[in-house]
């Protein structure tokens, strides 16, 4: 019987799930992390608070489940992506972790994607919340420490690092740093040199639901897991959820109405699509490849009006109740953090039009939901131009919770939104599941399969000239709002 742990390393904390020998949940602990904010624009985690929180999450698992973790095989990790983990000759850290969502090095990072072929290897604007450009704003504003680098790992790497004693990396992850050929799915030479850095400083390569290591023998007697355990590659955080939704395919994808807003469409082969600010990164198995458009503020628009009214996100989007009408006049531009895709642009920040005497609570929260429908758009016409046009979307994260919302994005899109049936989904499932294959040698496809769908929702075609009309404008509205920024 093989159970399986998934380790989802997140930006507030860290989650770890237990597989049964089905693929069902057998027990999770999760620990929080403190984000340091020093400077504005900076954001920073110490990489002991991953590992204290690793071991108390593993400590309530032991306690709480030891006849489920002893049967653990396989272990794998998912990571939050892009975060610069500086270490020295003995593999301690140097500094600080600077997260992907540091904005500092904004110039080294237009410095970098102006390079002739930066885009063209890497697949991908070289965005500021990348990991090369934050070490080239360390080999300039902290020499000292980046003469003392020997390696730099990713997030979910230095946890590989911590449970095997090697230096080991991903696919999926290391596509995000813009040191990778992602088409060819191994470091560039060519960017690390663009750079300032050199291959020996990388950690390993593996797939994703490859082996990487086995867990260290103190780790394995401490948490009660027999010795020998498997623990695979791993994965970045949206390809781990991928897998954890069985978006493995051409054709299938997922909408995540999370903080930020992702629409992530699997692929069966390398067609990047950087000059629309579209993600192109290798999926956690072999052979495969996923776009995303991202936006960074969906539900988190709806927790700063939350935050403005003193009202909770749920009551306030109850009080529309479920039945979907055409656009309102006022309308929410959702760039409170600025965007992604597809303008990538970090100075960018959000604003209402249309507001009149007569406008009240409940016109705000609806502009704000259609809003972050028509930045999701954004996205899914990025896609499209890639020629990712998945059929139909899974619809997970909290804000997939209102039905009016996925009513709304639906129609806005013009795709059939699936509820899945339960709440185990994600990064923290598609790690467990990355684990498995990587302990049994099992095909990914019989492991990474799509959740049963509880609803299906619809687009709304007698609305969906009203939503394009409104998308329209919404569109026309960007270049206004820079202007006056």
């Amino acid at each position: 019987m093989v159970f399986s742990l998934g380790l989802d390393l997140g930006t507030t904390g860290l989650r770890a799930l237990l597989l049964d020998d089905e693929g069902q949940p057998a027990g999770s602990a999760e620990r929080p992390c403190a984000v340091a904010h020093p400077h504005p624009g900076w954001s920073e985690q110490d990489p002991a608070d991953w590992i204290a929180a690793l071991e108390g999450a593993m400590a309530e698992l032991a306690d709480r489940f030891p006849e489920a973790l002893a049967r653990v095989r396989g272990i794998a990790v998912s990571g939050q992506m892009h975060g610069a983990t500086l270490l020295d000759a003995g593999l301690a850290p140097i500094r600080p972790c600077i997260l992907w969502n540091d904005t500092r090095s904004h110039a080294e990072a237009a410095r970098l994607d102006a390079l002739p072929g930066m885009r063209e290897i890497s697949g991908n604007i070289v965005f500021p919340g990348f990991t090369a450009p934050k070490l080239d704003w360390v080999r300039r504003h902290e020499p000292e420490a980046f003469a003392r680098i020997a390696k730099v790992l990713l997030p979910a790497g230095f946890l590989n690092l911590y449970l095997t004693g090697r230096a080991v990396a991903d696919m999926s992850d290391s596509a995000g740093t813009s040191w990778f050929d992602t088409g060819r799915r191994d470091w560039s030479d060519a960017l690390l040199e663009a750079g300032h850095m050199r291959r020996d400083q990388m950690p390993e390569l593996v797939e994703g639901s490859a082996p990487a290591g086995r867990l260290r023998p103190e780790l394995a007697a401490r948490w009660g897991i027999a010795p020998g355990a498997v623990v695979a590659g791993g994965a970045g955080d949206n390809a781990a959820a991928a897998c954890g939704t069985g978006a493995l395919a051409e054709g299938q994808g997922f909408v995540s109405l999370g903080t930020s807003g992702v629409l992530l469409a699997a692929r069966d082969g390398y067609r990047p699509e950087a000059g629309k600010a579209l993600h192109t990164f290798c999926h956690a198995v072999p052979g495969r490849w996923y776009q995303m458009g991202v936006m960074l503020s969906a539900t988190d628009s709806l927790n700063w009006l939350s935050r403005i009214t003193g009202q909770g996100p749920a009551e306030l989007t109850a009080a529309l109740g479920e039945t979907l009408r055409p656009p309102g006049r006022v309308r929410f531009l959702p760039y409170l953090s600025g965007e992604r895709t597809p303008h990538n642009d970090a100075a960018i920040r959000a604003a209402f039009t249309g507001l009149g005497a007569e406008t009240g609570r409940d016109d705000l929260v609806r502009a704000v939901l259609e809003g972050v429908a028509f930045g999701l758009r954004d996205s899914a016409e990025a896609l499209r131009g890639a020629g990712a046009a998945p059929a139909q979307l899974l619809a997970i994260g909290g804000g997939a919770r209102s039905r009016l919302w996925l009513r709304m994005i639906a129609t806005v899109l013009g795709v059939p939104l699936e509820v899945p049936e339960g709440s185990e989904l994600g990064a923290a499932l598609g790690a467990a599941r990355l684990g498995r294959v990587a302990a049994t040698g099992a095909p990914p496809e019989t492991v990474m399969t799509p959740p049963v769908i509880a609803a299906t929702i619809a687009p709304d075609e007698t609305l969906a000239p009203a939503f394009d009309e409104a998308y329209r404008q919404f569109r026309a509205a960007y270049p206004g709002l820079r202007a006056i920024q």
